[in-house]
């Protein structure tokens, strides 16, 4: 672990009534230096809404082979490459070649996302959905994190209802095509 990492850890109650999830979970994420708390949020609300069996999270930004989480079968093949933010074409390219599924998760406006992969060379790019939230919403959980964390969170017709330490905050789940 890198000097400087901070450790939060987040007691988190998920019901997506879309999918059929229930679960509690007890996740430790470590925040990097260069990280920001909303590339953080952004890292576990992706790791939330695409919870199944073999979801895990990956090494962070020492992984540069592998996505911010993925998940992989009972073999060790990965199946899905979730990444966070904005990547590049190339490793989007590179994901959708590795897993039958790619999904991006991004706290940032997708106006200002979806040009990075126009026109770019991106297998199977039809299939690549990007999920973003309102405007605000990810900067809003951001500001009520803390070192030790307790989420609720609720998926119901694409709608987040996320109660974060006391503070209940809501947002539309928007999925994008990135083609």
């Amino acid at each position: 672990m890198a000097i400087g990492v901070v450790m939060h850890t987040f007691d988190v109650q998920v019901a997506d009534l879309d999918r059929g999830v229930y679960e509690d979970l007890t996740l430790r994420l470590g925040q990097h230096p260069s990280e920001t708390t909303a590339f953080l949020v952004t890292r576990l609300l992706a790791y939330c809404l695409e919870y199944e069996d073999g979801i895990v999270f990956s090494e962070g930004v020492s992984a540069t082979n592998e996505p911010a989480v993925l998940v992989r079968d009972a073999t060790g093949r990965q199946t899905a490459w979730i990444e966070v933010g904005a990547p590049d074409a190339e490793r989007l390219h590179h994901g959708s070649k590795l897993t039958g599924r790619v999904r991006v998760y991004t706290h940032r406006d997708p106006a200002k996302v979806l040009p990075l992969w126009a026109g770019k060379k991106v297998h199977r790019a039809e299939d690549i959905v990007l999920t973003t939230f309102d405007p605000g919403f990810v900067d809003d959980v951001a500001d009520a994190v803390e070192r030790r964390n307790t989420l609720t969170i609720s998926v119901t017709e694409s709608q987040l209802y996320l109660d974060v330490n006391g503070r209940s905050l809501a947002s539309g789940v928007h999925r994008h095509g990135i083609v």
